[in-house]
Formats: C-alpha cells, structure tokens, sequence
C-alpha cells in the first residue's frame, strides 16, 4: 500500500463524519447505529438519503447542499476514495452528510424499517458477467426494501446500457412506479441542477463523448421483487 494510501486511512480515523466499523460489528448482526442515525448522528429528524458505492462522494456532497433539510450518507468499501469526500465535506462544515465505509452486501445491518427516504445509485459497476452482484439487482432490492420507507425513490446514473436496460426491464417486470427513464439524460430535458451533479467518472464519460442513462422508481416494502428470466438479458 502507498504512503499516501496509509497516511489518509489515518486521518480518516480522525475525521469525525467517517464511520468505519469492524466486519465483526456488523456481520450477521445489526450495527449499534441502526434505526438510531437520525437522533445520535445527525441530531434532527430529517429524511435520509443513501449514496451506495459513493466514491470519491460529489454526489453526496452536492446533495447535501443542495438540499439542507436532509440528511445523506454516501457508502463504499474504498477508503482512499471516500477520504476525498469526507475531507471536503469537513473543509465546508456540511453537517447533514456522513461517510460509511462498509460493503454494500451488508448495508441491511445499518438501518431500521422505513429510515431511508431516498438511495442514489451513481455509476455503479455494471457486473455484465455476475447478475446477481448489480446493485439494482432484485437481490438488493429486496435487501433495500428492508430499510427504504414505502414507496422510496431509487435512482441509477450509469454509462452502462446494459445496467440500465436490465434495471428498466426488472421496473417493467415488477410493475413498479417509474418515474423518469432516458437512455441520454442530457439531452433529455430532464438534467435539472440535481440531476446535472457531476461525479469524477462521469466527467470522463462525458469528455469521452458517452451517453449517460438515467432512470428513477418507486420501491415498494409490501412485496418481493422478483428478478427477470435470464433469456431476457
């Protein structure tokens, strides 16, 4: 590992917006803060907004400025990335965003029933070759419908057109609420200033002259959701 790697994990330890518990605390076993975020972490009773495989956090930064009156949690196993966000979100004072560092396979032992208002899934490995491991898979979303309130938004951003037709196929599948959808958010009409936030890979894609995908649903908690036969991949 790089000395500069090492030397952010041990400021990271020192950031009081980062939490990074043991594999042992939440292993098959619900972590201390479950059901418990609102009034211990952030002190207010605001909704709150998950940014699962956060990265360097523009997302959740972006959205925690533009919206005050929530709260965001950006996720991700990769500690050296997520420093970025942590250390601007400290340099900025922004109280209503926090850092988990965590794999996202065990983001069910973090929160309750219904304490989730809101997840943004932001360019998110794709998995072209493991179904099951893609974030919008119903194997997740099953796990998400264990926290998500009824009816919560689900967002994915994405260069991947194969992420999004699948994830837009299993909306269809389950006939969940759609929001939006558009194979080319910018030219779409849709790109509001939320929408327009910019995260470090999508720069790239775009400098790369890719297209941009974008779909919002509805996650209802009150019924499975079923995945989609493998003939339709």
């Amino acid at each position: 590992m790089s000395k500069k790697k090492l030397q952010r994990f041990a400021e990271m330890e020192t950031f009081t917006n980062v939490i990074q518990p043991e594999f042992e605390e939440v292993f098959r076993k619900d972590f201390h803060l479950k059901g418990k975020w609102k009034g211990e972490r952030f002190r207010n009773q605001n909704p709150i907004v998950l940014e699962l495989g956060c990265g360097k956090g523009e997302y959740a930064i972006g959205l925690a400025k533009a919206f005050p009156g929530k709260n965001f949690v950006g996720v991700d196993i990769k500690g050296s990335r997520m420093w970025r966000g942590a250390s601007t979100a400290l340099g900025q004072q922004l109280g209503n965003v926090l850092f988990l560092r965590t794999r996202i396979e065990m983001i069910g032992s973090f929160f309750n029933q219904g304490e989730v208002d809101e997840i943004w899934l932001t360019f998110p490995d794709p998995q072209l070759r493991k179904k099951r491991k893609r974030l919008t898979s119903s194997r997740f979303l099953n796990t998400y419908r264990t926290f998500v309130k009824n009816g919560g938004l689900i967002h994915l951003k994405t260069d991947s057109s194969v992420l999004y037709r699948y994830t837009l196929d299993l909306v269809r599948k389950n006939n969940l609420n759609l929001r939006f959808c558009t194979d080319d958010l910018y030219h779409s009409g849709l790109a509001d200033d939320i929408l327009a936030i910019k995260t470090f890979y999508e720069r790239q894609f775009l400098d790369q002259g890719m297209k941009i995908n974008y779909l919002c649903f509805e996650l209802p908690n009150d019924k499975e959701i079923e995945e989609i036969p493998e003939e339709q991949e």
